[in-house]
């Protein structure tokens, strides 16, 4: 770890709303900054996204992921439209060539639900959720994301692929952070989601994570499928701590885990590797309300809270540590009258609303 307090922040904005709830968010960045102090963001920003492919070809330009890969964090907004796809049907989304690219193999998706904001399930402890989803983002069956084999007109083939290396990172990262949580008062269990009673890869899965596991005897370590994992995720989601699945249940996963917070406009995520990460919220580009006023910018503020607390981790720095804090507390206290609900959560509240009361928490 290098200690350092100047960060360099590459920014994509990306397509639909992204490039609305971009700006207000880099304001917030820069005024729990300046409150903290102690430390410095220094935003560029680059282009990438279906957009920038309907024009010019490419969604990812050279110049964008060299300098993705040169920053200490990317802020990435949304990317993709529906009608804009490459020529075999897939629609464009370079933020999964970055994680390749880069090798943001842990994919964390925080679940947390904060009170006053209305959410699906009416037990009170769904009031009350914290755990956090880890996806393996590199390889699973999405490694065969422009790879699939056509055999004529008959049959489709995608290959799901599980290595050593890519299964014992993810469950390192996936304990460590296990234990981070331990020490703030949560379970301190990691929970193996897959398929082993079905397919041979996963039954190599499950034993790479139960050889991981001896090297943490300190924390819990258990095993569910992924379909009696998705019952559960309804019936008492209070029992999770952390969960660590394959990259395409992690990407079902983590919808359902988005629900239950109230919707994709809250869920915040970030994409992890070594040395790079990405962070952004788990809603789309959401074309159909682009200029309405409607976008809800929760998940990208909860994002950039997210970014401030790992470059503190990665760095060394307590002060971004703390302006993380500052802005995921400011956010939560935003909804807790109940008189804030983003529209796609049955309110009539977006972007100008949401900003205006998180600016005022962080003020007060």
């Amino acid at each position: 770890m290098t200690n350092t307090n100047d960060f360099r922040v590459a920014v994509l904005a990306g397509d639909g709303i992204g490039p609305e709830i971009t700006p207000p968010c880099v304001e917030l960045l820069e005024r729990v900054q300046e409150m903290v102090g102690g430390f410095t963001c220094r935003f560029e920003n680059f282009e990438a996204g279906a957009a920038l492919y309907q024009r010019d070809g490419n969604a990812l330009p050279d110049e964008t992921l060299k300098g993705a890969e040169a920053a200490d964090a990317i802020l990435l907004a949304a990317m993709g439209l529906p009608d804009i796809r490459y020529p075999d049907g897939r629609e464009i989304a370079p933020q999964l060539d970055i994680r390749e690219e880069l090798e943001l193999y842990a994919g964390v998706r925080p679940v947390r639900t904060f009170p006053g904001l209305p959410i699906p399930l009416a037990n009170e402890r769904a009031q009350h959720l914290d755990f956090v989803l880890l996806r393996e983002s590199t390889e699973g069956l999405f490694a065969s994301r422009g790879k699939t084999e056509m055999v004529g007109d008959d049959s489709a083939h995608d290959r799901l692929t599980i290595t050593r290396h890519g299964s014992e990172r993810l469950f390192d990262y996936a304990f460590k952070l296990a234990d981070k949580r331990k020490s703030a008062g949560h379970p301190g269990r990691v929970t193996c989601v897959d398929k082993a009673n079905v397919l041979g890869s996963f039954v190599f899965f499950r034993k790479i994570f139960a050889e991981r596991a001896e090297k943490f005897p300190h924390l819990e370590a258990d095993y569910a499928y992924v379909d009696a994992t998705a019952l559960n995720m309804i019936r008492s989601p209070w029992n999770f701590d952390v969960l660590v699945t394959e990259n395409l249940f992690g990407d079902i996963l983590s919808d359902a885990g988005a629900a239950l917070m109230g919707g994709m406009g809250i869920a915040p995520s970030a994409d992890i590797g070594d040395k790079h990460a990405v962070f952004q919220p788990c809603h789309g580009s959401a074309p159909d309300i682009v200029g309405s006023g409607k976008a809800n910018p929760t998940a990208m503020y909860l994002s950039a809270a997210m970014m401030l607390d790992w470059l503190g981790d990665q760095y060394g720095s307590p002060e971004a540590i703390e302006a993380g804090a500052l802005l995921s507390q400011a956010v939560e206290k935003s909804f807790a009258a109940g008189d804030l609900v983003p529209h796609e959560m049955g309110g009539g509240n977006g972007l100008k609303d949401i900003t205006d009361r998180v600016v005022a928490n962080l003020q007060g």
